[in-house]
């Protein structure tokens, strides 16, 4: 039997697992059998019995298998219990797939293949209904449904409809749908026997539109080519799609954008008739439109411009030409002339992007005469009266220039460069205007024609260089670097070579490395030798120091690390000719030519010399990181300098060469410079106790930078101990052996020097490093002058020594070390329990000073020690302030100053502490989020939060009635103490109003209370008629309440919450009286003649009213000043309501 009869007859029920063995020979690579060959090889007649026979099986087995089966995880599929094992039906459904789609590939023209066409329905109505495992068989009916519709079969529309709607499904699926996407563009002609109307077709239309969601799609080339299909598909689809796309355009990367634009351009490239039309009307000029008439700040408009533009790029076509000038037409000419200024301007751009906007089916003459207009109207947007119009005009008009300057008649060109250059770029009323000149002309300069007339008019521009704005004087530099770079013309022909080196000198960085960009090469010329890089650089000295400074600063971003170096070395040499001494015996061979370029140039002018060290110092800078990689290159760098640094210091030793000599020294490792290193310690401790930072600040960057910053920590911890007060006769015996100078202790000194290791990032870095046994001693050392303190406190004593300033400052630098090395400690509190401790000492031993009144008998000691006291206190607090700022502080250091603010407060002079303690309020409620209470305060319960800022609330309390107690007292010293403490309060009412519930919102409750119980005192004791009246400002209140609502109305966000508390207490019916009321309507006067919060205004005059027309019926009888309070009152709710 051969294998077509083989085949032919396993082909049915009884068969089945011979078909399968077939069907399985065929997929084995090994094996000869080729189903493809065998149908290939069959007569007509046989493939239509086996096309039958097929067709009977594949019902037969199909029928065995429940239909619930095919759906993967259903409830009936757990329920039916299956005649037959769905893996085998499927494998018969897959070699009936395989057979028929090799029919398809050997059906020939006349063959009858009804039968055929019978399978495939079958696995049509399957792959329908296939579940996620069986994705081999889907790929296989999906190939045969797709082979089906390319044959051109019967029904192919159906078939080729599934599979269009598959690949599309899948596309959006996979990881990698390249080759689906090819697929879909293979199976685009499906589309045209698609009904667009049609209800059936939803589906597929929302799939197409999906497309244009998705980026691999639109960059694919295949994909590309069906996205452009879709706009020929239905001509009703074509508004479908221009919809999808501007909803997604907000979402499109500047990539996508194009590749969307492409996508317009080439639909529209293509269309004809009444898809042209669609396009053209609202696909294209519905861009045009929303270019127009967009907000610049849209976050559509520049993708909006980059579509439009895309086509403005593409003129010179004819078809494009006539598509603009039609599109255009109706639109753009009045929205050049509109009132708004965004329209002109965003027409202006279109405008002079799309120049020439003409008729190409015109005649010449026509033509002319409609671009002589167009130039007409460009020169009127020159003068347009809002500067963004006339800023976008500059740019069209440098555009057109760099385009068109051939085409364009010499006169036309030149009025319009003389627009630009005489007038533009000297517009006063706008900077954004004359930056916009300097930007836009480098688009003409790239047209070479145009530098020959440029050459001429940029000569007149040059005191642009000082333009009062930043951003002209940075175009204008742009803008000059393009014309050197382009040689239009010399560019110290432009401006000035000493207007360049003066606006170096003083600019700002943005300005200065331009400068720097543009004079490069003049200064330091590579390509020149060594030699000439030095006479420059002392010429750039001789022309600016400054700018030489600025210059050599920059230098290292334009040229490589080599080349600095050299020209460190090339100064060194100078200078070395300078004092007539060399210790390198080859350069002292050198040819006498170097000696005579480099000597006569400046002899031994001290000013060149300390500039030419100051250079070498900032070339270093520049190339440091650099030499320490490169450790053979940093060795001979050393080496160089250090073998002439000791003579350097002899000769050199003026002053101005001092400083950057000992920049220079601690550059290197101090065995380089052995002289000079072994005596800066000497040079610190003999330094003057009134010396100013400049003098002692090299010499301790320095030693910190070779390491030997614990030297300068024992110097400080030995002078402060020296300096202190003895309470014995105990020696320090673990000092270092040495040669020791007998130098008096300088305490102050010793303060400076720490302030200075302090203040500056690096040094501070390099003190914290040493470890906690030198910090520690010195921690101590400073600890131990609060004894200076209170004997200042105790004594009346006039003349001591060390003054109490220096105890002063000693003290709070003990608060300050405390708080870095606490911040520096990995673990522990032992240093905010230093801090703790002086709290307490302060609490014992300072505050009892405070509370002396200055009527018990030693009423000079007390007048004396109260500001003492008070300044020992505040300036505590002010450490804690700086502790608590940057994160310090638990819960403990904070439960303990808080303990201290309110025994300071409680003294009798505790008002002076005031403007302290507001700090600490203010960091302590900082320190805490509004909503780290929610939900945790319970009934009968509260967390370690609400007893703190309970606290504040009660101390913030305190503060204002110690505010007017000092007032009603001494009126002109509460009011200096009030203006005092404003900082204050503005600070802590920012953050308090950040709570809306207790404990904080108590604050305000305080603050309305306060205000109200002053103004109702200053209403009881009106006594005339003529005393009454509103008032109109902060300054009309009383002195602490203007003082007050002078902090509350500086912030909207304060003043809302303060609002809300005066609601809040008139609702509970707090304030009833007919006084208070008028205080709070006196209160809200002032309120609205600010303008804030006018609805919270509003509901509290409506709050007041109610309670106002209780007194109506009382006073009918009543004393005429209450009457008066009352109309008055009456007629301020009523303005406040009508406000």
């Amino acid at each position: 039997m051969s294998k077509r009869e083989a085949f032919l007859e396993a082909a049915c029920q009884e068969n089945v697992e011979d078909f399968l063995c077939f069907i399985q020979l065929h997929k084995d690579k090994a094996e000869p059998f080729d189903v493809e060959e065998v149908v290939q090889e069959m007569t007509r007649d046989q493939r239509r019995t086996l096309w039958g026979k097929l067709a009977l099986l594949l019902q037969d087995v199909l029928q065995e298998l429940p239909p619930a089966l095919l759906q993967e995880g259903s409830k009936e599929c757990m329920e039916v219990e299956a005649t037959a094992d769905p893996k085998h039906v499927m494998a018969v459904v897959d070699g009936v797939t395989l057979v028929a789609m090799v029919s398809v590939k050997v059906l020939q023209d006349g063959d009858t293949y009804s039968a055929l066409l019978e399978i495939v329905h079958r696995l049509h109505g399957v792959l329908v209904s296939l579940p996620v495992s069986e994705a081999p068989l889907q790929l296989h009916i999906h190939t045969l449904c797709e082979a089906w519709w390319k044959k051109g079969l019967k029904e192919k529309e159906t078939f080729g409809r599934t599979a269009l709607l598959i690949s599309l499904q899948k596309s959006f699926i996979l990881k990698k749908p390249g080759v689906e996407i090819q697929r879909v563009w293979s199976l685009h002609d499906v589309l045209l026997s698609v009904d667009y109307t049609s209800e059936d077709n939803k589906q597929i239309i929302d799939l197409l539109l999906q497309c244009f969601h998705r980026p691999i799609y639109i960059k694919n080339d295949d994909g590309k080519r069906f996205l452009v299909f879709l706009f020929s598909w239905n001509v009703n689809f074509i508004c479908v799609i221009h919809g999808t796309i501007k909803n997604q355009l907000e979402f499109y990367s500047k990539t996508i954008t194009t590749h969307i634009t492409e996508i317009y351009f080439r639909a529209w490239k293509k269309a004809s008739e009444d898809f042209l039309e669609k396009i053209e009307s609202s696909c294209i000029q519905d861009f045009m439109l929303n270019a127009i008439f967009l907000y610049r700040a849209s976050p559509v408009h520049a993708k909006v411009r980059q579509i439009v533009g895309y086509f403005h790029k593409r003129k010179g076509c004819h078809k494009v030409d006539k598509m603009l000038y039609d599109l255009y037409k109706p639109i753009l000419w009045k929205a050049l002339t509109a009132p708004n200024f965004e329209v002109r301007a965003n027409a202006t751009l279109l405008f002079t992007e799309a120049f020439p906007v003409h008729d190409p089916d015109h005649n010449t003459k026509n033509i002319d005469e409609t671009i002589q207009k167009q130039l007409d109207t460009v020169m009127g947007l020159l003068d347009d009266p809002h500067p963004t119009v006339r800023s976008n005009a500059i740019l069209g008009v440098c555009k057109i220039l760099a385009k068109c300057w051939e085409l364009l008649p010499p006169t036309v060109v030149a009025d319009f460069l003389k627009k630009l250059v005489m007038e533009l770029a000297a517009d006063t009323s706008s900077p954004d205007v004359r930056c916009s000149v300097f930007k836009c002309l480098p688009i003409v300069l790239d047209n070479s024609l145009s530098h020959p007339l440029l050459e001429k008019l940029l000569t007149t521009l040059k005191y642009s260089l000082h333009d009062s704005s930043e951003k002209v004087r940075t175009a204008f530099l742009d803008m000059l670097i393009k014309v050197k770079a382009v040689r239009a013309a010399k560019f110290w022909d432009v401006c000035n070579m000493d207007h360049l080196l003066a606006r170096l000198a003083i600019d700002s960085h943005s300005v200065s490395k331009r400068i720097v960009d543009l004079l490069f090469k003049s200064f330091f010329p590579v390509n020149e030798p060594e030699r000439e890089w030095c006479c420059r650089c002392i010429t750039l000295i001789q022309m600016n120091p400054m700018a030489a400074r600025k210059f050599y600063l920059h230098a290292h971003k334009h040229t490589a690390p080599t080349n600095i170096v050299k020209l460190m070395f090339a100064i060194r040499r100078v200078l070395n000719r300078c004092i007539q001494t060399d210790c390198d015996l080859s350069e002292i061979n050198d040819s006498n030519k170097e000696n005579s370029a480099a000597e006569p140039l400046f002899g031994k002018d001290m000013a060149v010399v300390s500039h030419l060290l100051e250079v070498v110092v900032i070339l270093w800078r520049s190339v440091e990181k650099g030499l320490k990689q490169n450790k053979e290159a940093q060795e001979y760098t050393f080496a160089k300098f250090g073998n002439v640094m000791s003579k350097y210091f002899q000769s050199f030793e003026d002053e101005r060469c001092t400083v950057p000599l000992i920049h220079l020294a601690s550059f290197m490792p101090p065995g380089a410079v052995p002289t000079f290193s072994c005596g800066i310690l000497s040079r610190l401790r003999r330094m003057d106790p009134g010396a100013v930072p400049a003098q002692y600040s090299q010499l301790l960057d320095c030693m910190c930078s070779w390491g030997q910053a614990t030297d300068i920590l024992e110097l400080i911890t030995d002078w402060l101990t020296e300096a202190l007060p003895k309470q014995g006769d105990k020696a320090n015996t673990t000092r270092k052996v040495r040669i020791q100078e007998t130098v008096e202790a300088k305490p102050d000194l010793a303060l400076a020097y720490l302030e200075y290791l302090f203040s500056r990032t690096s040094t501070r870095e390099k003190v914290l490093a040493l470890g906690p046994s030198p910090l520690k001693q010195l921690h101590t050392v400073l600890g131990n002058w609060r004894s200076v303190l209170y004997t200042y406190l105790s004594s009346t004593m006039e003349d001591k020594s060390p003054s109490v300033e220096t105890a002063l400052k000693v003290f709070m630098y003990y608060g300050r070390l405390g708080a870095h090395l606490q911040h520096n400690s990995s673990e522990g509190r032992d240093y905010l329990l230093s801090l703790e401790h002086v709290a307490a000492w302060v609490a014992e031993r300072v505050l009892p000073f405070l509370a002396r009144r200055t009527s018990d008998g030693d009423g000079k000691e007390s007048e004396e020690s109260h500001p003492l006291a008070a300044q020992i206190t505040e300036s505590f607090l002010t450490v804690c302030r700086d502790v608590l700022l940057v994160g310090l502080g638990d819960e403990m250091f904070k439960g303990q100053i808080l303990h201290l603010c309110s025994l300071a407060l409680l003294s009798e002079a505790g008002y002076l502490c005031i403007p302290a303690v507001l700090l600490i309020l203010k960091e302590v409620t900082d320190s805490y989020v509004p909503e780290d209470t929610n939900n945790q305060v319970q009934e009968n319960q509260e967390d370690a939060t609400t007893v703190i800022l309970g606290v504040v609330a009660n101390i913030f309390q305190k503060i204002i009635e110690l505010l007017a107690r000092r007032l009603r007292k001494e009126p002109e010293e509460g009011q200096q103490l009030c203006q005092s403490a404003v900082t204050g309060l503005t600070d802590f009412l920012q953050v308090a109003q950040n709570w809306d519930k207790a404990p904080l919102s108590g604050v305000f409750s305080t603050l309305f209370a306060a205000i109200i119980v002053e103004k109702r005192h200053v209403l009881q004791k009106i006594t005339h008629p003529e005393e009454m009246s509103a008032p109109e400002s902060v300054e009309d209140m009383p002195p602490l309440s203007s003082v007050l609502l002078s902090v509350i109305l500086k912030l909207p966000s304060v003043t809302r919450a303060f609002l809300t508390e005066v609601i809040s207490s008139l609702d509970s019916e707090a304030i009833s009286s007919l006084y208070e009321l008028a205080a709070v309507l006196q209160l809200m006067a002032v309120i609205k003649a600010t303008g804030q919060s006018k609805a919270v205004l509003k509901s509290a005059a409506t709050s007041v009213q109610q309670q106002l027309h209780k007194h109506a019926v009382t006073l009918v009888d009543s004393r005429d000043i209450q009457r008066v309070i009352y109309e008055s009152s009456v007629k301020t709710v009523n303005e406040i309501l009508d406000f």
